[in-house]
């Protein structure tokens, strides 16, 4: 069994379970298993925590799907994610499904639908002073379009009202590269209305994930102080050494972004001439060997290039990419994102008290990262 507190394999451990908590964990001949008690026998697998994905889109691209198809594939996505050992989730957008994501949490806590712990973010909030494109005009149900610093306090508000657990925010928006190679990105938000946009969520007890590339964008969103840097392609020494000092994760997302898409646009933007993903690895690596820096393992699984179920390839990719340990890159998705989710007292270690979202795979994952995509 593996001890994600302290990153050790411990052996011949016994694990009682009464409902959906655990009631108590230790060596055997130290743990009395109660007479009459149903005994599951797994001294052959490593057994785990149940794993935390902390950057889901449960809803896929809407596009031209109905509102109920959407959401009878946000459904299967939820339980495709949950047999895959991700036992809890945060959703980063319901993807133009409006507040859908918050009706789905509620099921799930129900119990009339399967699915992970969840948290989610109902829609982004945008910055909406740019000139219109009347080729693609705003679309309520998938953002609010905020002008000021009055309008990004009322539509943290409004979210928070809603039913949101995080509010999405998108402090840079997409890069291109210069005419010899330097990668650059778009800014959003001014920096007053960003921090207007945290300060409100931080005053209503919530947090804030930021969706940034890179650029002045990416570092007015930790100068504000957004809980969650999210992908962070072009991440340098100086933010990531701010982050640590004012206790931000990081949240790289390697998978979704380092698929053949991205160099294929690259390609098409670029005449074959400049990639991001290199740019995006090295910054993701530098991150990840920044002592104190808290790593997160989402995926940005959308179903669309990046299939719901199979999101434990951000494992291998935080080990094989950003060159983390495989017991940091398991508790990433363990007991840093149980941290960061609010929930370290609930979930993400196999503890006392602590709910019986447990996992086993056949081998150590310790030893072969990619067992974890084979969860029992």
């Amino acid at each position: 069994m593996l001890d994600t507190n302290t990153g050790q394999m411990l052996t011949r451990q016994v694990v009682l379970l009464q409902g959906e908590r655990i009631t108590a964990v230790g060596p055997e001949g130290q743990v009395t298993i109660p007479a009459g008690s149903q005994v599951i026998d797994l001294s052959g697998a490593t057994v785990l925590p149940g794993l935390i994905d902390a950057h889901t889109h449960m809803f896929n691209q809407r596009g031209k799907m109905t509102a109920e198809a959407s959401l009878l594939i946000a459904v299967q996505n939820a339980r495709s994610d949950l047999l895959a050992g991700f036992t809890a989730a945060r959703d980063m957008s319901s993807h133009g499904n409006g507040y859908n994501d918050v009706e789905m949490r509620n099921a799930i806590n129900q119990g009339t639908i399967d699915g992970p712990r969840y948290q989610v973010s109902g829609r982004g909030i945008v910055w909406g002073a740019q000139p219109p494109n009347p080729a693609a005009p705003p679309n309520p149900l998938a953002s609010a379009v905020v002008r000021s610093v009055d309008e990004a306090r009322a539509a943290v508000r409004a979210e928070i009202e809603h039913g949101a657990d995080w509010i999405k925010l998108f402090p840079a928006g997409g890069y291109s590269f210069t005419a010899t190679g330097q990668d650059q990105y778009e800014v959003t938000y001014p920096l007053p209305v960003l921090q207007a946009l945290i300060d409100e969520t931080h005053r209503l007890g919530h947090k804030t994930g930021c969706h940034v590339y890179g650029g002045e964008g990416q570092k007015n969103a930790i100068i504000a102080g957004c809980d969650t840097i999210e992908h962070g392609f072009g991440l340098n020494q100086e933010q990531v050494d701010m982050m640590v000092a004012k206790n931000l994760y990081y949240d790289p997302t390697l998978i979704r972004y380092m698929e053949p898409y991205m160099d294929d646009n690259d390609k098409k933007n670029t005449g074959g001439k400049y990639r991001m993903i290199p740019i995006f690895e090295k910054a993701a690596t530098m991150a990840a060997a920044t002592k104190g820096i808290k790593v997160m393992m989402g995926s940005g699984a959308d179903g669309s290039t990046y299939v719901h179920g199979t999101q434990a390839l951000d494992f291998e990719a935080l080990v094989k990419r950003a060159h983390l340990s495989p017991v940091r890159a398991i508790q990433a998705g363990t007991t840093i994102n149980a941290e960061v989710m609010g929930w370290k007292d609930q979930i993400g270690s196999v503890e006392k008290g602590k709910y019986a979202d447990l996992i086993a795979v056949s081998g150590d994952p310790l030893q072969d990262i990619t067992e974890l995509q084979r969860v029992k």
